[in-house]
Order: structure tokens, then C-alpha cells, then sequence
């Protein structure tokens, strides 16, 4: 038998049997799918947060009042405990490090804005100038805050995008005045539409000079301070600079925060990485079902096609002939379930896409070729048993079942 004669032994031995070839190729498929959706969702989730991070500037170091000696980065870590005032003089403080190129305070509240009988609950950011620089972001209209003492209170805010429309619709927003908890404030400029950064809707945000939001909320303390390096090479003299600066003004103790956008990205990046890795080890146990549900089949199909057997062998065809003929159908079948798997694995991605316009779920190629090499890996190695009990048969014996 020829490599064609046996390609075409597989073949109409497959065709021979729809259902069972059918629900073969199904379960395989079902496994090759699971480790492709599963892996889209963990990556897109790694992709969607590494993007948030990035998005909320370049050459970052943030400032966190409290000091965390946990020696690693959580999601608690970006609250802490505060035994002393994180004030705007020390972020003012901070621009005497040679490696820090700008800083921005923040103070951060909910507040009630009316205007108009509109009323809404909103997320108001105190800041200063600086803030526009650092994210990276833009006004499409008016200006953003004025650049002074950032410690001298002025009644101007700057509005997000979707809440300018929520309040004036198509009405011009600057210059009119609005009202933000107890103060009355004129709108001076409009945020370009950016998404989502630092937990917070910018979209939805009033943001204040950070004078004016302390006053609005009757604290001294900053809720955080972004640092821009002035350049990558430079964010670790900052971090070192900045905590031997806030060392120095706070009588010798370190009772800050400092860490590194790429620390953040790093943390992120490993743990959900490791997530993906996983989901895609769960996934991948049901190719191995799916490779048990190949072999029962086909030993199922050996004792049907017996005397099948024994006239090939009868015919003359030898035991390595007929091992390769049945390990072959194995291969075919499991090809055809990973190659159907992918597609409804890249369709239920899609799905996710669709469901979650944030999430950027797209399967990492070493998942599509890992989940098809595997399926096709389990399918021949559990199509051996089979194939060495249809070679081992004895071709009289096989005839007389028949």
C-alpha cells in the first residue's frame, strides 16, 4: 500500500460512518474551541488592563500617600494608610529632582453638578495644569485649567465630554456657570473623548483646580501625585530622587508610596499571563477527553471491519500497512476537529468582541497552534492502541469472524 492508498483507506473508512465520524470530529472540536475562546478571554483581559496603564501617560511614577511594605504591587496597594499629609508642597517639592520633568497633585471626590434643573452624581478631580501634559490628553473646546499657584483656589472647572452633553447638549458649555457641591464654577474648556484611565470615567469627570477641590472637600491630603520622568531611562533616578525628597521633608521617614508605571504593567502582565496559560490548561484536558472518546471509537471500529482487516491482510497487506492506515484515520479525524474548532473558537471570540466592545479579546497565536497541535497529538496517540490491535490480528482468524 502506497502513503495515497492509505490516505484513501482513511478516507472512505471515515466517510463509511457519518455519525460516528461526525461526533468525533464534534468532540474534538468542542476542545480545540475551549482552549481558543478561554485564551481570548485571558489575553484580552491582559491586553485591555496593560492598555489602561499605558494610556494614562508615558514615563510615569505615582506617588501614593502611606507606605506599603506588602514587597509587592496588589490592587490594595493603591489605597493606604495615611500617617502624614501628602500636601501640594510636597508634590510642588518633587519638580526639584533633575529626573522629574512635570508634576501633578490630585485630590479626588463625588460631588453633586447642576445646571439647568439637571442634576448628577459626578467623580470631581482636583489637579493642575501639569494633569493635560502628563495623560496625554486634549480639549476640543476652550482651554484646560490656568497655570499659577497651584495652592491659590480659583472657581473654574473643565468638563468631560459626555457630561457637557448631558448638561448643555448642543449648547456652548464654556463660559456658562455651573454648580459643584456647595461652589459655583465657570466652565472654561471641554475634554476630548478618551475612555477610561486611573479607574475613573474621563468622559464623566469635573475637573477643578486641586485648591478648589480640597476647599470643596475640607481636606489637606492629595489622593495621589503623578511624576513624569523625562524619559525611560530616567524613572528609576525618579523614583529614587522622589522618595529622598519626600524622606527629607518628612523628618527622615519614608511614609510614601512610590511606584513605576512599568511596575504596575509588569505585575499585571505576569499575573494575568499566567491566568491565560491556566484557562488554557483547563482547556486543553478536553482534548484529552476528546482523544479518549477517539480511541474507545476506533476500537469500536476495529472489531467492526474484522474481516475487513483480514482480507487486506489476506491480500497481502502487511501489519505496519494496516497500524498506518488506522493511525492515519485517527490523524484525519483529529485534523478535522481542530481546524473546526478553530473556526468556532475564533467565532465565539468574535462573540466576545461583540459582547465587550473594551475587551480585546483576540487568541494569542501560540494558543490556536498549541490547542491544533495538541488535538492532532492526542488524536495519534491515542489512535495507537487501536492500530496495533487491527495490525495484530491473525488474517484467518479475522475471515472466519467476518
Amino acid at each position: 500500500m502506497t502513503p495515497a492508498d492509505t490516505l484513501r483507506f482513511a478516507l472512505r473508512a471515515a466517510a463509511g460512518y457519518p455519525l460516528r465520524t461526525a461526533l468525533m470530529i464534534l468532540a474534538m472540536s468542542i476542545g480545540v474551541a475551549a482552549v481558543v475562546i478561554l485564551t481570548a478571554l485571558g489575553d484580552g483581559a491582559r491586553r485591555y488592563v496593560v492598555n489602561e496603564f499605558s494610556s494614562l501617560g508615558s514615563n510615569l511614577v505615582i506617588v501614593l500617600p502611606g507606605r506599603s511594605d506588602t514587597g509587592g504591587l496588589g490592587l490594595g496597594g493603591l489605597f493606604t494608610n495615611t500617617p502624614r499629609d501628602l500636601t501640594i508642597r510636597d508634590a510642588q517639592a518633587l519638580l526639584r529632582a533633575p529626573s522629574v520633568q512635570r508634576v501633578a497633585p490630585m485630590s479626588v471626590g463625588n460631588s453633586e453638578i447642576a445646571y439647568g434643573g439637571r442634576l448628577r452624581e459626578v467623580v470631581v478631580v482636583g489637579t493642575t495644569a501639569a494633569y493635560l501634559d502628563i495623560r496625554r490628553m486634549g480639549t476640543s473646546v476652550g482651554r484646560f485649567l490656568p497655570a499659577g499657584d497651584p495652592e491659590q483656589a480659583t472657581a473654574v472647572a473643565v468638563l468631560g465630554a459626555t457630561l457637557q452633553n448631558e448638561l448643555f447638549g448642543t449648547e456652548p458649555a464654556v463660559g456658562r456657570m455651573i454648580r459643584v457641591g456647595d461652589r459655583r464654577l465657570r466652565v472654561v474648556g471641554v475634554l476630548q473623548k478618551s475612555g477610561q484611565g486611573l479607574g475613573m470615567k474621563n468622559d464623566e469627570l469635573v475637573i477643578v483646580p486641586v485648591a478648589t477641590a480640597q476647599a470643596m472637600f475640607n481636606t489637606n491630603t492629595l489622593f495621589r501625585v503623578l511624576v513624569e520622568a523625562r524619559g525611560r531611562d530616567a524613572i528609576a533616578s525618579a523614583q529614587r530622587q522622589v522618595e529622598d525628597l519626600m524622606r527629607q521633608r518628612h523628618d527622615g521617614e519614608l511614609d510614601i508610596t512610590v511606584i513605576t508605571q512599568d511596575a504596575v504593567l509588569g505585575t499585571f502582565d505576569r499575573i494575568l499571563g499566567a491566568l491565560t496559560f491556566a484557562v488554557a490548561g483547563i482547556a486543553a484536558i478536553s482534548l484529552a477527553v476528546a482523544g479518549i472518546l477517539v480511541m474507545n471509537v476506533m476500537l469500536v471500529a476495529v472489531t467492526q471491519r474484522t474481516g475487513e482487516i483480514g482480507l487486506l491482510k489476506a491480500l497481502g497487506a502487511t501489519a505496519r500497512n494496516i497500524r498506518l492506515a488506522f493511525l492515519m484515520e485517527a490523524a484525519l479525524l483529529s485534523l478535522a476537529g481542530a481546524l473546526v474548532g478553530f473556526a468556532l473558537g475564533h467565532l465565539g471570540a468574535w462573540g466576545l468582541r461583540l459582547a465587550f466592545p473594551v475587551l480585546p479579546a483576540w487568541p494569542p497565536d501560540w494558543a490556536v497552534y498549541a490547542g491544533i497541535g495538541t488535538a492532532l497529538g492526542t488524536g495519534i496517540l491515542f489512535g495507537v492502541m487501536p492500530a496495533r490491535r487491527a495490525a495484530r490480528l491473525d488474517p484467518v482468524q479475522a475471515l472466519a469472524k467476518r
